[in-house]
């Protein structure tokens, strides 16, 4: 049986030179020298931790940031690795740093915060995609497909493709489509507050037509007419005080009778305007 040899990529340093320098690493006590060293194996692996770097740019992460991620993971894989323990430094460092930049992708690139578990279901799921997709095409996988290929359950599917298609939220500003000139925000829905008018004017219109004629006279003339209450008064031969009180019993009923139609209707509806 021929055994081949771990491939090696250009940017990696010898490693009988890398085994070296880590036996003269852990012999030195602290001080200058061990960081010295230290800093020399950082600036001969950085070129690898940078390739590993790159295979993430189309993640929508700036490429320099994610250097500075696989930098921090080749510093840990550096402290971490035993030459007497482990084999070649490569196959220590290389897991590290891409555990480090998935990391970085699952707790700090998310546009919201996601709940762990639903970060997984999404790994899961995205991974079931691209397996099944070259089967089914043109079509996309079912659910029904990835629940078996998964063993997820259909709800978990689910959950796993909204997380798939909301790593990053979009600005309401970006364009649908280069071509057409409307935005995100331009086709969203919005609550149309006239509605709302609509529903609380019907209720009133309904408590009024049940008043009796002077009180809906009286309540014309305040607040269609905008006449004083003593104006009121003098056009229907009543006193100033007598018409307040009037008015104040005619609201009263306006709003009680409202109060009862919303309390039937359900909890959703709020309080229409009724003066007091």
């Amino acid at each position: 049986m021929t055994i081949t040899a771990p491939r090696r990529f250009p940017d990696e340093p010898d490693p009988g030179r890398t085994a070296e320098w880590f036996r003269r690493l852990r012999a030195l006590p602290e001080g200058q020298e061990k960081q010295r060293l230290r800093a020399a194996l950082l600036e001969a692996w950085l070129p690898m931790a940078r390739r590993l770097a790159s295979r993430y740019q189309e993640r929508g992460e700036p490429y320099e940031d994610l250097c500075q991620v696989a930098a921090l993971g080749l510093m840990k894989a550096i402290d971490r690795y035993d030459p007497e323990r482990a084999g070649a430094f490569a196959s220590f460092a290389v897991p590290t740093v891409r555990g480090e930049i998935k990391r970085h992708f699952r707790d700090n690139t998310w546009g919201l915060h996601v709940p762990r578990r639903v970060q997984e279901l999404r790994t899961v799921v995205r991974a079931a995609l691209n397996a099944l997709g070259p089967r089914t095409a043109p079509r996309r996988p079912t659910f029904e497909e990835l629940a078996a290929h998964t063993a997820l359950s259909g709800e978990d599917v689910r959950r796993g493709l909204e997380a798939v298609h909301s790593y990053r939220p979009v600005s309401l500003e970006a364009l649908l489509n280069p071509h057409v000139p409307f935005a995100v925000g331009d086709v969203q829905g919005a609550a149309e507050p006239g509605y709302a008018l609509v529903e609380d004017r019907e209720s009133v219109r309904r408590a009024l037509a049940a008043l009796p004629e002077r009180e809906k006279r009286i309540l014309y003339l305040r607040f269609f007419r905008s006449m004083t209450q003593g104006s009121i008064g003098a056009e229907l031969g009543l006193s100033q005080m007598h018409v307040s009180r009037l008015i104040a019993q005619a609201c009263a009923r306006v709003r009680s009778h409202v109060e009862s139609d919303q309390a039937a209707a359900g909890p959703e509806r709020g309080s229409a305007d009724v003066p007091s």
